[in-house]
């Protein structure tokens, strides 16, 4: 693919940005509004002489993942919603076996099979772990289509990095969406890391081993010790996120993924009619962005979550601010948007 714009879906941006970025082995199942994604890496893995398999079921989709994964091969899997609830087990498997590995969640309604509409209600699954056990997994929120191919990248690395699973969150808007895509990095090479835990064979070193069941005193203890280790460190290093229109705003609105989108053009008007309102969107949702609300938490400054869902990344906004600062709620679920013009009446209705 040459160095150009080309016009992609979300789910397409995705997939393309995975091989780039050197992704090995994919399985997955298909579910439906990512499945644009699977079928493009049904086309293209096997032309870059890549592997790619249709499981038959998620469970069988985030085994063959952790397998591959176990190998030192860069591995990933994608579903949507109920899909994801199924790859749990696997997922916590991962995590406890430190194994790293690349998970795509496009968002639907829900709960239960519910329905096929953008949502983002699956921010405890992720964010909170999901499976069982004390564990995290590195969650990246696009927002476009271009950011949801570039973030491709860094799902890969910091996985790499940090022997973790990464899930990057998006939702049927984005997935179904169609942008322009600058495929900029399409020759670049992402930063590889040693892999000397990884099953090769033995031949000339010891043998490797990978497991997440520990049955010896002490030893389960020892492991989630240095998993809490690699947490701290990640929320130290590996916060991102992108401020806009935040100079003297009154009121500061948060909001992630395509949400961010209306968000900010709600803002935008907002600011044309002399209103001060300011976003932040976080782009990795766990670790939460706390450092960048450490400057902007004063006694006036109010604070307004966006979201489809109803409350949940509500609630790490009130953990960043520490109960210093107020937050007010706007949300909706089931395939339900908030639209420009309620953000705009609700931000009103905090400052007139």
């Amino acid at each position: 693919m040459s160095d150009k714009k080309i016009m992609m879906t979300g789910n397409e941006a995705i997939a393309e940005g995975a091989i780039q970025a050197g992704c090995e082995f994919y399985a997955g199942y298909p579910i439906t509004p990512q499945n644009e994604l699977i079928a493009y890496m049904a086309e293209h893995m096997p032309e870059n002489n890549r592997i790619f398999i249709q499981a038959e079921s998620e469970l069988a989709a985030i085994s063959m993942v952790s397998g591959a994964s176990s190998t030192g091969a860069r591995a990933m899997t994608s579903s949507s919603s109920p899909g994801i609830s199924l790859k749990q087990e696997g997922i916590s498997y991962m995590a406890g076996s430190e194994l790293p590995g690349v998970i795509v969640n496009i968002m639907r309604g829900g709960p239960g099979l519910g329905n096929i509409s953008p949502s983002q209600s699956d921010y405890f699954q992720a964010t909170r772990g999901g499976g069982h056990g004390d564990y995290h997994c590195i969650v990246l929120a696009p927002s476009s289509v271009e950011e949801a191919y570039n973030l491709m990248f860094s799902a890969f690395e910091l996985s790499d990095k940090y022997r973790t699973p990464v899930i990057v969150l998006g939702d049927g808007m984005l997935g179904q969406m169609m942008e322009p895509v600058e495929t900029k990095r399409s020759k670049m090479k992402t930063k590889k890391y040693e892999k000397p835990w990884a099953l090769t064979g033995c031949k000339d070193r010891s043998p490797n081993l990978i497991r997440s069941l520990l049955l010896k005193e002490g030893a389960l203890e020892e492991l989630n010790l240095r998993l809490q280790a690699k947490y701290k460190a990640v929320k130290k290093q590996e916060q991102l996120w992108e401020e806009a229109f935040l100079e003297g705003a009154d009121v500061i609105l948060v909001a992630y993924g395509g949400m961010a989108r209306i968000v900010k053009s709600a803002v935008r008007k907002l600011r044309e009619s002399k209103i001060k309102a300011g976003l932040i969107r976080p782009i990795t949702l766990w670790p939460f962005p706390e450092k960048a609300f450490t400057k902007r938490i004063t006694p006036k400054t109010k604070f307004l979550a966006v979201e489809m869902s109803y409350g949940q990344m509500v609630e790490d906004l009130r953990l960043a601010l520490d109960c210093k600062g107020k937050v007010e709620f706007l949300g909706r679920a089931g395939g339900g948007i908030p639209t420009e013009e309620e953000i705009i009446d609700r931000v009103k209705s905090l400052v007139l």
